[in-house]
């Protein structure tokens, strides 16, 4: 398993725009992927669990994945999540 940690720097956090852009990115993957936060841990291939988690800016979350393709996942999803300005 794989896992990498990110702080959320977005004012609005992962709201619906980025929230829909990380479950495109997280559904081009086999890899089983979740995205925790604050003891919660939710499928990062549904939009309603990762909106459901509530994210706001200065969270810190931790994104795992296991699977054959699971290092290129995360490294595809922390590509987004930076590029997009989400994350640090």
């Amino acid at each position: 398993m794989a896992s990498k940690e990110f702080h959320i720097v977005a004012e609005t956090g992962i709201h619906a725009r980025p929230a829909t852009l990380l479950v495109q990115t997280a559904s081009k993957f086999t890899s089983e992927i979740n995205l925790e936060y604050k003891g919660k841990s939710v499928n990062l291939k549904s939009i309603m669990g990762v909106m459901s988690l509530g994210v706001g800016q200065g969270a810190d979350v931790t994104i795992t994945a296991e699977g054959a393709d699971a290092d290129d996942a995360l490294n595809t999803i922390a590509e987004t999540m930076v590029k997009e300005g989400l994350a640090e």
